[in-house]
């Protein structure tokens, strides 16, 4: 695994993307690697002639939520001198990662495994399964059970 020399965790801004956060920090001091952390925010209420403003208040939140503790496991590694670079990108996810991979010459993904059900699916996309056809690198899928909706961490 010497030719991993940068590593891109890809983030949804949910609590469940802090494993995936951990597994990259735990492997890009390993390998002495570049560490990227990337938020893909895919936002379906942003499409033309959606009015749902209950479900978009409570997607605001979730991601504000998300972003706090995904925050939180990265300052703490920065704060023992690790270099995070986080890029938060908006758009369909699996373009999205395409352009950074490219851009950043990115070697490694990490990312969930989880199976995407319908809320999922609305909310991101079903983009693991492309992601993994169409990326140019090695993809680590991180498995992590995900809580029944309302459930807390």
């Amino acid at each position: 695994m010497d030719d991993i020399k940068r590593i891109l965790v890809l983030s949804r801004l949910t609590t469940h993307c802090r494993k995936a956060v951990h597994y990259g920090i735990s492997i890009a001091k390993k390998y002495d690697a570049a560490l990227f952390v990337m938020h893909v925010v895919h936002n379906p209420f942003g499409l033309e002639g959606w009015n749902l403003p209950p479900f978009e208040r409570d997607f605001g939140i979730m991601l504000q939520k998300g972003k706090e503790d995904i925050d939180a496991a990265i300052y703490a590694e920065r704060t023992k001198g690790m270099a995070i670079e986080e890029i938060i990108r908006v758009g369909e996810p699996t373009t999205v990662v395409l352009d950074v991979v490219t851009e950043e010459r990115i070697d490694l993904i990490i990312m969930l495994a989880h199976e995407e059900g319908h809320l999922e699916h609305f909310l991101f996309g079903r983009s693991n399964d492309e992601l993994v056809r169409k990326m140019p690198c090695s993809i680590l899928l991180v498995k992590k059970e995900m809580a029944v909706f309302g459930e807390v961490d």
